[in-house]
């Protein structure tokens, strides 16, 4: 069957601040999971949450965009919106752009990572597993290093360099400051790996849409490559992306993908959106409580049966005591780096910069700014 794994996740209310979204919240999307795989629109389905944004993982026949999957998404969303109301939570629905999107909800705030396949658990592929990654407080591009080095880097992938993936892959890369409609570019590594990584290097304007096995054809990855303030015109939150990676076999094993977040590599988000601060790996369900508001990123394995059913258990790939030194690593990083305040590097440049009060006090300032005349040499005596 053509099987489609949907990812929706959304920040509609938290707990104490920005920091993770209520219990009963978390039951009410789970509950509303259990009613959509009931009444046959979806196969299987796992909630979790990082920080405060709730990911509804999903299994269906539907294929990508389906009308009824993202209403279905959008109406969950909104149930745990209403008891973020009631209980006075903070950024209550935040993350829901427009008032009632018509269709799927990409580009009406939530983050929106999809991906379809034929299933069948046989020839290239006799058996189906993948990972969700969920980032929290960054935007789309804190993917870009580390999927760039998995799918196209044998210093951190060394499968690179067997059969089954020795043509390497095709990157869609999108351009995430063009609002018209999505303007993508495709690129095959390793062929155009240095043109892929001048793109990447800048988070903020480029990210990876897709990558695409050039031997078998097949979709890898998937990412929510969707600006926030693109679509909203203001700050409301940072981007918070989710990306779905299968693995194994004809794809990169886990351990090569999760190695390159080793780095705590620096990306753009934080506190406001607006400073300069390295991605910590942390296990599902983490709540935004430490200092100086890390950006964060979980990860969750699953396996799929031939129904199209996750297997009874997931993998929590950070929850692991080697992930640890990792975090202490990220950490140290983050205090040098907020040492440093507001100066430089610390903090994105001015166009980029997403909490709106930021370009509000600029833009007062500027007015307030004048021409020196010029002055005229005195003459000589």
């Amino acid at each position: 069957m053509k099987l489609t794994l949907s990812v929706i996740k959304a920040d509609v209310g938290s707990v104490g601040g920005h920091t993770k979204p209520s219990s009963r919240m978390m039951a009410t999307v789970d509950r509303e999971v259990g009613k959509a795989i009931a009444n046959g629109l979806l196969i299987d389905g796992f909630v979790c949450h990082t920080g405060d944004d709730i990911a509804i993982i999903m299994t269906h026949t539907w294929g990508e965009g389906d009308p009824e999957v993202h209403q279905f998404a959008w109406k969950t969303f909104l149930a745990a919106t209403s008891i973020a109301k009631t209980s006075g939570l903070y950024g209550a629905g935040q993350d829901l752009l427009v008032d009632a999107p018509s269709g799927n909800v990409r580009g009406a705030g939530p983050a929106v990572a999809e991906l379809s396949f034929d299933h069948s658990l046989s020839g290239s592929r006799p058996a189906e597993s993948f990972m969700v990654f969920a980032a929290d407080k960054c935007g789309p591009g804190a993917y870009n290093l580390p999927l760039y080095l998995a799918f196209a880097d044998p210093m951190y992938c060394a499968g690179l360099m067997l059969p089954p993936m020795i043509k390497g892959f095709r990157f869609h890369v999108i351009d995430m400051d063009h609002t018209a409609g999505d303007s993508v570019i495709e690129l095959d590594a390793p062929a155009d790996s240095y043109h892929i990584a001048a793109l990447l290097r800048d988070n903020e304007r480029f990210g990876i849409d897709r990558i695409v096995s050039r031997t078998h054809n097949e979709v890898v990855t998937a990412v929510s490559a969707q600006r926030l303030h693109s679509i909203a015109g203001k700050y409301t939150g940072k981007d918070d992306p989710v990306a779905i990676v299968r693995n194994q076999g004809i794809f990169p094993a886990p351990e090569e993908i999760v190695s390159p977040f080793a780095k705590a590599h620096f990306v753009g988000g934080d506190a406001r959106g607006s400073h300069v601060m390295p991605l910590m790996p942390v296990p599902l369900n983490t709540a935004v409580t430490g200092m100086y508001c890390l950006p964060i990123v979980s990860c969750a394995g699953f396996s799929i049966d031939k129904d199209g059913r996750f297997s009874e258990s997931f993998t929590d790939f950070f929850d692991n005591p080697a992930w640890d030194e990792v975090r202490r690593l990220a950490q140290r990083k983050a205090i040098e780096m907020r040492s440093q305040g507001w100066s430089g590097a610390a903090m994105l440049p001015y166009s980029e910069l997403e909490y709106g009060g930021f370009r509000d006090t600029v833009s007062s300032l500027l007015k307030r700014f004048q021409v020196r005349e010029e002055r005229k040499p005195e003459a000589a005596e």
